[in-house]
């Protein structure tokens, strides 16, 4: 046996057992990715993991609002314009009925203003069912249905009332988030894949082309950001159909929203481009272009990630902002921001509050998507501590 060998024997009488769990746990936990340490440190910020099921749901709601929604969008009930929202009932004068229902709608004439008035008919009941028949409808282009999550038979059910059209105001506002969200997402993406390889080139070459950009976005900061969405929405051609104006505005926001992004991107490569792994890969022959997107931009992916979910509420709202002036989605389009133009008369908002609505349902999603960007920055940290 060699003196090697000799010296790892254990002397006699000692008992060699298991290695120490807290050991064992340390070894398992060194194996973890980058994304598992990630997940963990973020499933431990409430607010984060909050806001990520709220826009789940949001998502989800708009992802499925054919089936969801109980009207087509563009359906137009002239006997029931500006219906307030029916409430959902479960208790009757005839007792407790586990079938939810709503009563019927009567209208009447109010002799002080002339306005139309809509009271509740207690001696009609129209029972809410599920999985019912109604408007034909296709889903995505992959097959038609009729087939609708619920309604009822022979009445109206309009649970968040109707607009000015007696367009049932619930079908409008699913079918309107999945158009802000679209545009949000749609916006993010394209901005964030120019500022990140913008600011990129920026801060890995400097000299004359890092000048060049920054003066770029430094003119582009001049300009107060509504006016010259206002101004490049103004161009867009009137008659284009409703595809090619939402393309249109995608790339107005884009077009507006990358300079901030581009640099932190620059100011996080100034770092990164004097590690010792990009020395070596210099050393090494490696060209410019596999530097930048081999080494550099993967050291980069949680910023991005972070920076995108708190860039997306800042997209929505402009979509909306340009929608409610009149200068982003058409219809037949609809967006939250094209609905809450109808609640911009102060004497229609107070005779008819719930066409706010749009508006709860934008300050919702872009809370939850800070709460989620602020737990993803959190969990990023390399120091966060939780």
């Amino acid at each position: 046996m060699s003196e090697r060998s000799e010296e790892n024997v254990p002397p006699a009488g000692v008992k060699v057992g298991k290695p120490a769990p807290t050991v064992v746990k340390a070894a398992a936990k060194a194996g973890y990715s980058q994304y598992w340490l990630l997940w963990r440190r973020f499933r431990k910020h409430r607010a984060g993991v909050g806001g990520g099921v709220v826009l789940a749901v949001v998502l989800g709601a708009v992802g499925l609002s054919e089936f969801l929604s109980p009207y087509a969008p563009a359906r137009r009930e002239f006997a029931y314009v500006h219906l307030p929202p029916q409430r959902v009932r479960f208790v009757s004068a005839e007792g407790f009925s586990w079938r939810p229902f709503v009563y019927g709608v009567r209208s009447e004439r109010d002799e002080a203003t002339g306005l139309k008035r809509y009271a509740e008919d207690r001696g009609v009941r129209h029972p809410i069912r599920f999985l019912v028949r109604g408007d034909r409808y296709s889903f995505y282009g992959l097959f038609e249905s009729d087939v609708h999550l619920f309604g009822v038979e022979g009445g109206p059910c309009h649970l968040l009332g109707t607009d000015r059209f007696g367009r049932d105001l619930l079908t409008r506002l699913l079918y309107g988030g999945r158009v802000s969200l679209t545009v949000g997402l749609l916006a993010v993406l394209v901005s964030i894949t120019l500022g990140t390889v913008i600011g990129m080139v920026s801060g890995f070459y400097g000299g004359r082309v890092d000048h060049l950009i920054q003066r770029l976005i430094e003119l582009i900061f001049s300009f107060p950001s509504i006016p010259i969405l206002m101004a490049l929405s103004a161009l867009l051609p009137p008659q284009w159909p409703s595809y090619l104006t939402f393309m249109g505005i995608v790339t107005v926001l884009s077009l507006v929203g990358w300079g901030s992004l581009a640099r932190e991107i620059r100011g996080k490569t100034l770092v990164v481009r004097e590690a010792d792994y990009i020395l070596a890969a210099r050393s090494c022959g490696a060209k410019d272009r596999r530097i930048l997107f081999r080494h550099i931009l993967p050291a980069m992916y949680s910023h991005v990630i972070v920076i995108s979910t708190l860039a997306v509420p800042g997209f929505i709202l402009s979509e909306s902002t340009l929608s409610f002036l009149g200068l982003g989605i058409k219809p037949p389009l609809t967006s939250w921001g094209l609905l809450l133009s109808d609640a911009m008369n102060l004497h229609v908002l107070y005779l008819y509050p719930w066409l706010l609505a749009p508006g709860a349902c934008i300050i919702a999603t872009v809370l939850a998507l800070n709460f989620l960007g602020d737990g993803l920055r959190d969990a990023a940290a390399p120091f966060s501590g939780r």
